[in-house]
């Protein structure tokens, strides 16, 4: 039988520590992002899939300069440009709008600006994806009125998908991998009709796939990881397979969650109490030696406010030290057992 392919991958963030005007001069994590970005995308490059699904948090905020935008704009045409189309929900960091949406005004690329539908002819098979952009407060409320608004009952596709960046009933995210079960910004699986093959979307970074409705919930996770909490999170996209069905749902014929390299991040404890600056500089440069050599780093310096020993650890000597990594500080806070923080 016919198999549409595609690629879905979600929560790119990119300009993330990508600062127009940098004040400060370090190495800076924005490129892992757009790195992550670009290997995500090598399926479709290669050819091995028929379209490109990116389920919101294109961007990590509304506001971006416009030269970063048609960075990443040429990564997409790139795709486009190969007869593959490139769908996008816009997320609630572009507060629900792509930024410079005149740029994004291509044949091969689609955006939910506004909810709709688009039907592609692929492979033969009349796929219709059916979206709209993030809703930021009261998904609850309004999912049944918007989901409607997208036109989805309109067309006779062989296969349907919802495509969205929302929390949905049985979602885990957080360090803690707090479960969300009901609130006025989730959508409960029993408010998801019958007649997709799929629900696809953004919003939480780890990967996860939620079953117990009428069709799978599918997030494939960030591509890159935001923080440390993210840590122990695998990174990575998604190719799923589509075939039809007689009732134009369609189903999901097979799905591969592939990993993406991020460099690690770690916590040190570094205890300075007793410590000759000396004995403190070896100590860092040993902790320092046994990482990952391009890890990001976040050391807590502790039992000491003394200056002389703290100016050990500037920007510049930490970067002669680990030239790869990205590393932020929490300085001692004096008289109080506290951490201050520095990055």
């Amino acid at each position: 039988m016919p198999r549409v392919r595609l690629l879905f991958l979600s929560d790119t963030h990119l300009g993330f520590d990508m600062p127009a005007r940098p004040r400060i001069s370090r190495r800076r994590r924005g490129p892992d992002f757009f790195r992550s970005f670009r290997e995500a995308l090598g399926p479709a490059l290669k050819g091995e899939v028929d379209a490109v699904l990116h389920g919101g948090d294109f961007f990590y905020r509304s506001r971006v300069q416009a030269g970063l935008v048609q960075t990443a704009i040429d990564e997409v045409l790139r795709v486009t440009s190969r007869g593959i189309p490139f769908l996008i929900v816009p997320g609630n960091h572009e507060r629900s709008a792509l930024p410079f949406p005149l740029l994004w005004n291509h044949p091969g690329i689609h955006v939910f600006h506004r909810p709709g539908t688009v039907v592609l002819d692929i492979r033969g098979i009349s796929v219709a994806f059916s979206g709209f952009p993030s809703v930021r407060d009261g998904i609850r409320g309004c999912f049944g009125d918007l989901l409607e608004s997208t036109g989805w009952r309109d067309s006779s596709p062989d296969v349907r998908i919802l495509c969205m960046h929302q929390t949905v009933e049985g979602a885990v995210a957080g360090a803690s991998g707090f479960l969300f079960r009901e609130g006025p910004d989730v959508v409960p699986l029993g408010m998801i009709p019958g007649g997709f093959a799929a629900v696809l979307t953004g919003h939480f970074h780890p990967h996860q796939v939620i079953t117990g409705g009428r069709a799978p919930v599918i997030y494939p996770g960030s591509t890159e990881r935001t923080s440390f909490a993210e840590n122990d999170e695998t990174k990575g996209y998604m190719i799923l397979g589509l075939e039809p069905s007689p009732d134009g749902a369609g189903f999901l014929a097979g799905s591969e969650f592939r990993h993406l390299w991020c460099r690690p991040m770690v916590d040190l404890e570094l205890e300075l109490a007793g410590l000759h600056p000396d004995e403190a500089e070896r100590e860092l440069a040993r902790s320092l030696a046994a990482l990952h050599p391009e890890s990001v780093v976040r050391i807590d310096l502790r039992g000491t406010t003394d200056r002389a020993l703290l100016r050990l650890f500037s920007r510049s000597s930490l970067a002669g030290m680990a030239p790869g990594m990205n590393i932020s500080l929490r300085f001692p806070r004096p008289g109080s057992g506290k951490i201050a923080g520095k990055t």
